[in-house]
């Protein structure tokens, strides 16, 4: 009886030892881009997504910011050279970046989310964001007093530019008189964390008469929800749920679900069920959408819910068609 109790004893130890082993075989890593990722927005929902595969797998991940543009490279090389299995690279402007590495390391594997890099190890996810863009132009345009809303965007660059075209659709299909005010931060990486700029820049639409002003701007977007609850006019966030940040003035946000892509890249990556190619998460795929909680329930009437519900049904059903930019 001993014998057996011994004997079950070491197998156990064994099956635990083999599980530990193969926990610390998975090294999942990523890198954030410009901005950081505590910019409230779109690297915040990739280390929330990283976080929550932490929480539920018990394995760490390797993690780097950028913060020039040589360190993307560098740190993917870094990653590789350390054994990572899989390195997730968040951001279009790290597609040169990953292309380079994943060709130098071709047992790793790569997942970028907004940009398409073809390669065998490569993961490309990309967002229907002109969709999800769409709903909250209709949300702005109903919501709006003035008749007059505002779109300020981060650098200006072709994936803003998808958001600022199915913002202005959306606004315009809700309420076709709609005037919207278009501006964009800057031509550099820094207008992804430029606040002041932001807030200045929501200040002038508000003079022109907005009432509502979506930011698509990383971290500039918080100067512009800023200058919103200082104005007693609505904001809408973006990538994130920013409802939190001042309830009662922002109206909604437009989720990019970022977290879910990268926790799904790790888990994937950790099941052997991970795939190159492209991904394209729309609202069909729950990729995009809005936010309703407690922070906005009073400010998002329910007409106005009711009105994007039947939008959202028509877009993935196709009889509503939004202008994807990158397509024109």
């Amino acid at each position: 009886m001993f014998k057996q109790i011994k004997l079950a004893a070491i197998a156990a130890t064994v099956v635990a030892a083999a599980g530990v082993a193969n926990a610390a075989e998975f090294k999942p890593a990523i890198v954030f881009d410009m901005g950081g990722k505590f910019d409230k927005s779109f690297n915040e929902a990739a280390f929330n997504g990283a976080e929550e595969f932490k929480k539920g797998s018990g394995i760490d991940y390797m993690e780097f910011e950028v913060t020039q543009v040589s360190q993307r490279e560098q740190a993917m090389k870094r990653m590789a050279k350390k054994g990572a299995t899989i390195i997730v690279a968040m951001g279009f402007a790290q597609a040169s970046a990953v292309e380079k590495a994943a060709k130098a390391n071709p047992d790793t594997k790569f997942t970028i989310i907004d940009m398409v890099v073809d390669l065998p190890n490569v993961q490309s996810i990309v967002f229907k964001e002109h969709e999800g863009s769409f709903l909250v132009g209709m949300a702005a345009a109903l919501s709006s007093k003035t008749g007059k809303v505002g779109f300020v965007g981060g650098m200006d660059i072709p994936l803003i530019r998808k958001f600022a075209l199915g913002y202005v659709e959306g606004a315009k299909y809700a309420k076709s008189g709609t005037e919207v005010f278009q501006n964009m931060t800057g031509t550099t990486p820094s207008a992804w964390n430029d606040p002041t700029k932001g807030g200045e820049l929501a200040r002038s639409q508000f003079d022109r008469g907005a009432d509502v002003v979506f930011a698509a701007a990383g971290g500039t977007g918080i100067g512009v929800y800023q200058a919103a609850k200082d104005s007693g006019k609505f904001a809408i966030g973006v990538d994130s749920n920013q409802n939190y940040m001042h309830p009662g003035t922002m109206l909604t946000s437009m989720t990019k679900r970022v977290d879910v892509a990268v926790k799904e890249a790790f888990a994937t990556a950790k099941a052997g069920t991970w795939q190159a190619g492209i991904k394209v998460l729309g609202l069909k795929e729950g990729g995009v959408g809005y936010a309703v909680d407690e922070h906005n329930k009073g400010v998002l009437s329910a007409d106005v819910v009711a009105k994007l519900e039947k939008a959202r049904a028509d877009i993935i059903s196709g009889k509503l068609k939004v202008t994807n930019y990158m397509s024109k």
